[in-house]
């Protein structure tokens, strides 16, 4: 059958809930039989965010083929439970550095190179590519931003061009908006909503679909006056409350009947009755009372929470299956140095050391971990939290505290952590670093290869630095027992303590492949030792 596309813009304001609503759209059509693939357009200059500050754009998201990604590709997988590829996150960086390359390769012929046809063209050219390289019936595409917006108006005029390309019979234009709240009057207005629709309709772009979101339930009246001066049906005004459970907007789409009304529009057929039985599980676990787990989360970005949306989203996947309510308290590594929020370690059931890059905070997260080592502390350390475990066990076993990464302190006596061979030499930052999926071979026995119940995994990496194998015996005979290991036993990927309940470091991010339906086993392991920690059985 013909490929169809579902092109999702946002107006009024940012952070209207594009994402999300992109990803359970998907979960919806995924439900009714169909196979998904969804693609975020970046307006940004940054060719991905790679080299981006956490603070100013959240967390990195990695995939399978080493693409650093914006962190809707995370909420993509985890509502859709299938991997994307790299041309599922489109920059504006990416478009005009292929169009210059092809320019100075002379492809072009000694045209004059123009946003339309030239730009546009490479937006439709890697739109394509979703359903060609993915195998998807349906392509969800996300435009990051706000209609309005000058960085946008390429992207959305290759959406408006997609129409003519490809028939009007397979393309939907869904606009989510934001319906602000008046306190002074006790209403919702729809003006914003108005004003957007007809910036967009400017640029040739007529939804069939609006989402109006709101912080409060929306009239019946208020849906007819969108459809009236919108010029939608009423049926295709989707009013979108703010739901207190990410999980459960799939199932409120599909209750207003949105899988329905799509495929009827894209002349689909579904697969008959959809079963919900699974995501009604999750969102009825979620619900349940369930008794309290502590995870102190010691990080150098805690101020953001979304530095680290794949973790605490993997942390919830594992306690929604081991029927308790993780509550994670978000310590800044920077202030353990300074003797404060001590108590919220000292509180937790368990201990997350996370990933990062540079010597801030450093020293508190050592802290944290030597007091989860002393103290029989449950604690999972990712990436840098692995190599952190290493470097604080190193300075017990050889008895020097000058040990280190030389990430921190090139000149340390003792390097246990050292860059990696093949990125000594490289100068560029973006998209450098080992990336992707690799695999490792577990340890029979260990607490790794317990968790997973197998003994050959691939995971996500997102690293420059390694252990250093020269410290790997010494550390070894002393208690530290190395489970995870590449094929060619060169690269430590995981590490853990002998003498300890949960002690785990992995160099690679479990927290990419963890789902709501399918919790990763490491953080299964991790909160299922942390609930024993707390004595509820």
């Amino acid at each position: 059958m013909d490929k169809r596309y579902i092109f999702i813009t946002g107006g009024v304001l940012s952070s209207v809930g594009k994402g999300v609503t992109a990803a359970a759209l998907g979960r919806v059509l995924k439900v009714h039989g169909f196979n998904v693939a969804i693609q975020k357009l970046d307006p940004y200059i940054n060719v991905d965010p790679g080299t981006m500050s956490p603070y100013q754009h959240g967390e990195v998201f990695v995939l399978d083929d080493g693409a650093e990604t914006d962190l809707d590709l995370g909420h993509y997988e985890r509502f859709i439970d299938s991997g994307l590829n790299r041309v599922c996150n489109v920059t504006t960086g990416q478009v005009y550095a292929e169009v210059i390359a092809k320019e100075r390769h002379g492809d072009y012929l000694g045209g004059t190179i123009q946003v339309i046809p030239h730009i546009t063209d490479e937006i439709k050219k890697r739109i394509k590519l979703v359903p060609e390289t993915t195998g998807a019936d349906i392509a969800l595409i996300e435009v990051g931003g706000t209609v309005g917006d000058i960085e946008s108006l390429p992207f959305l005029e290759a959406l408006r061009q997609m129409r003519g390309d490809i028939g009007r019979e397979n393309t939907f234009y869904i606009h989510v908006t934001w319906l602000p709240y008046i306190a002074a009057t006790k209403e919702l207005k729809t003006k914003p909503t108005q004003h957007s629709v007809r910036e967009l309709r400017s640029i040739g772009i007529s939804p069939d679909m609006i989402i109006a979101r709101a912080d409060h339930p929306i009239a019946e009246e208020l849906r007819d006056k969108i459809a009236l001066f919108c010029d939608v049906e009423k049926e295709a005004v989707v009013p979108m409350v703010t739901a207190p459970i990410l999980y459960e907007v799939p199932l409120l789409l599909e209750r207003l009947g949105i899988g329905d009304v799509l495929i009827e529009k894209l002349g689909l057929k579904g697969s008959g009755q959809p079963n919900w039985d699974e995501w009604n599980h999750i969102v009825s676990s979620i619900k349940m009372n369930k008794p309290l787990v502590k995870i102190a989360l010691v990080g150098k970005y805690v101020e953001l929470h979304d530095a680290y949306l794949s973790v605490r989203e993997a942390l919830k996947h594992a306690g929604f299956a081991d029927e308790v309510e993780v509550e994670i308290s978000w310590v800044h590594s920077s202030d353990l140095e300074e003797n404060k929020n001590w108590d919220l370690v000292e509180a937790a059931d368990g201990i997350l050391i996370p990933g990062g890059f540079g010597p801030r905070g450093i020293e508190g997260k050592i802290q944290a971990i030597r007091y989860a080592r002393e103290h029989k502390i449950p604690m999972l350390g990712l990436c840098l939290g692995m190599q952190l475990m290493v470097v604080e066990f190193a300075r017990k076993v050889l008895g020097d505290e000058r040990a280190n990464s030389t990430e921190f302190d090139p000149d340390t006596p003792h390097p246990v952590i050292d860059l990696m061979p093949d990125q000594v030499t490289i100068v560029d930052k973006g998209g450098t670093m080992r990336l992707g999926l690799y695999p490792c071979e577990l340890m029979p026995g260990s607490i790794a290869q317990q968790c997973y119940q197998k003994e050959f995994i691939q995971e996500r990496h997102r690293h420059r630095y390694e252990f250093k194998n020269a410290y790997r015996q010494v550390l070894q005979d002393a208690g530290m027992q190395f489970s995870g290991v590449s094929p060619d036993n060169r690269l430590v990927e995981i590490a853990e303590l002998v003498d300890h309940p949960f002690m785990l470091g992995t160099q690679f991010h479990p927290e990419f492949l963890s789902r709501p339906n399918r919790p990763h086993p490491l953080f299964k392991g991790f909160i299922t030792a942390a609930k024993k920690k707390a004595g509820i059985t």
